[in-house]
């Protein structure tokens, strides 16, 4: 039964995850290389080295602030439910 309560909250911490993420990543990004905005995979005034690296920067933010986020309201749910939500 508390398996079941925990979907609705995991949602919820994935969008916050997700948006703080993104936050993350643009100030990592804007430190880094003193620009405003990460290059897009189709802007052609950016080279190929550019974009890979703003892409393996942007998913290793949000791997990390995903994994930590589900795993710290994993542990909480479990501390408050005596349940853990997982397998």
């Amino acid at each position: 039964m508390f398996k079941l309560l925990y979907k609705p909250l995991g949602l919820v911490i994935s969008v916050a995850g997700g948006l703080a993420a993104g936050a993350l990543f643009a100030r990592v990004w804007t430190l880094a290389t003193g620009q405003g905005d990460a290059p897009q995979a189709t802007d052609p005034d950016r080279g190929w080295r550019e974009v890979l690296v703003a892409s393996g920067i942007q998913g290793a933010v949000f791997g990390v602030i995903k994994a930590a986020l589900d795993r710290g309201g994993a542990a909480g749910f479990s501390k408050i439910t005596g349940t853990w939500p997982g397998r």
